[in-house]
C-alpha cells in the first residue's frame, strides 16, 4: 500500500518522495548525515541548505528532518519542489468535453501534458487539477509539449486501467494534421513504416535501419495552403516524435519543428513560431460502456493564435 504523505498538494503535485537506501550488512553507510546524502541524491541547484534551515524536508511523522542528524537507511522523505518562476503559456486549454471519467482537452502548443523538467505550472494536469478540481486527473497517452490539440484524461485513478489498454491495445484512432512544404515527386498516400528509438537524454529519436518495425503512419495531402502542404496523419503507433521523424524522412519537415530535421537553438519560453502539428481526431468504443466516443479538435492547421470559446466538438 502507497504511504500516505505527510504533507498536503502544492499546486495541484502531490509533494516529492524519496527513500534513502536500506542496510547492508557489514557495509558502512556512505553518508554521515541525513543532510549530506540530501545533498548527494538531489540536483546542485536545489537548495539543500537553505530547506534543511527552513524545515522543508520531513520523514513520515511530519517531522522536520535535520542537517546534522544521523543517516537512517530506509528513512522516506518528503518535500514539495522548488518550482522556477515558469512564464505563463499562452491559448486557451479549451475542455471539449467531460464526464464521471473522462475529460477530454484541446490544448494549445508549448503547454506541457504533464509536470515535468521545468515546466511544472505550466502544464495541462497542474492546471486542471486546480481548474476543475480534480487532484486524480492524469492523460492517457501522450503528447508532445510542441503539439496542440486533442488529449484523453481520466478523472480518477481507478479509471486508468481500462483506457490505458485501449491505448497499448492501438484501438484508439487517432488523426492529426501537419503543416509541412509540399513535394510534388512524392507519391501519396504512402504508409512509413520503421523503427523508431529514443535513447534517455537525447532530445532527438532516431531511425534504426534495419532493425524491426515498431512505428507505422499513413500519411495522405488533404489541401494546399499558401504553397506548404496540409498533411492527414494516422499514426497505427506511438513512438515518440514518430510523426515530426515520418514527415522529415520524406523530406517534408513539419513547419516550425526545432529538432528535425536539424536541432535548432530555440529557448524554450519563446512562443512565437508553434510546431504546425495538431492532434485533431481521437476515436474509439469506450471499454467501460461500449459506446462509440469521437472527439474532435477546435483548432486547425494553421495554427496561429488562441481560439475563442465555441460549441464543443463530441459525440
Amino acid at each position: 500500500m502507497p504511504l500516505r504523505p505527510p504533507l498536503p498538494a502544492r499546486h495541484g503535485l502531490a509533494p516529492a518522495h524519496l527513500c534513502t537506501p536500506p542496510p547492508r550488512r557489514g557495509t558502512p553507510d556512505a553518508w554521515p548525515t541525513m543532510g549530506a546524502w540530501l545533498r548527494d541524491r538531489l540536483p546542485e541547484h536545489v537548495d539543500v541548505a537553505g530547506m534543511l534551515a527552513a524545515g522543508e524536508f520531513v520523514d513520515a511523522d511530519g517531522r522536520a528532518v535535520r542537517d546534522d542528524e544521523p543517516f537512517v537507511a530506509a528513512r522516506h522523505v518528503w518535500f514539495h519542489r522548488v518550482l522556477r518562476d515558469e512564464p505563463v503559456v499562452p491559448g486557451t486549454v479549451h475542455v471539449v468535453h467531460r464526464d464521471e471519467r473522462l475529460v477530454v482537452v484541446d490544448k494549445p502548443p508549448f503547454l506541457a501534458s504533464i509536470p515535468r523538467g521545468r515546466h511544472i505550472v505550466q502544464s495541462v494536469v497542474v492546471r486542471l487539477r486546480a481548474e476543475l478540481g480534480l487532484p486524480e486527473l492524469s492523460p492517457l497517452h501522450r503528447l508532445d509539449r510542441g503539439t496542440s490539440g486533442l488529449l484523453l484524461l481520466a478523472t480518477e485513478q481507478r479509471w486508468r486501467a481500462p483506457y490505458q489498454t485501449a491505448f497499448e491495445r492501438r484501438a484508439v484512432d487517432k488523426t492529426y494534421r501537419a503543416l509541412a512544404p509540399l513535394r510534388p515527386d512524392l507519391a501519396l498516400p504512402v504508409v512509413v513504416r520503421n523503427h523508431i528509438r529514443k535513447v534517455r537524454g537525447t532530445v532527438q529519436a532516431e531511425v534504426v535501419p534495419g532493425a524491426p518495425v515498431n512505428a507505422e503512419t499513413t500519411v495522405e495531402l488533404e489541401r494546399e495552403h499558401d504553397g506548404l502542404g496540409v498533411y492527414r496523419l494516422h499514426p497505427r503507433t506511438g513512438r515518440t516524435h514518430q510523426l515530426r521523424l515520418h514527415l522529415a524522412g520524406l523530406g517534408i519537415p513539419i513547419v516550425g519543428d526545432p529538432l528535425y530535421p536539424v536541432e535548432r537553438d530555440v529557448d524554450l519560453d519563446d512562443f512565437r513560431h508553434p510546431l504546425q502539428l495538431l492532434a485533431a481526431e481521437l476515436a474509439f468504443d469506450d471499454p467501460v460502456d461500449g459506446r462509440r466516443r469521437e472527439f474532435r479538435s477546435v483548432r486547425d492547421v494553421p495554427l496561429t493564435g488562441d481560439v475563442p470559446d465555441t460549441d464543443t466538438r463530441a459525440t
